[in-house]
């Protein structure tokens, strides 16, 4: 599709709404997407640091228990 100017590839022929409220929905469901898997990965990520050092902590307190 070939537009004789910018203000008429911005018009899209008469389906501008339409056409950039989708673009704009699927950006942001795209930026929502992006920003959730974000944080359920740091949230996450620290759950397993927390999990590795409290396991450490009973290996230690194990240890130091048999050593008495």
């Amino acid at each position: 599709m070939h537009f004789e100017s910018f203000n008429a590839f911005l018009a899209m022929g008469g389906y501008a709404a339409y056409v950039w409220s989708a673009f704009g929905i699927t950006a942001a469901a795209m930026l929502a997407l992006i920003v959730g898997y974000r944080r359920t990965h740091k949230k996450r990520l620290q759950a397993v640091k927390q999990q590795i050092a409290r396991e450490q902590r009973i290996k230690d307190a194990q240890a130091l228990e048999n050593t008495l």
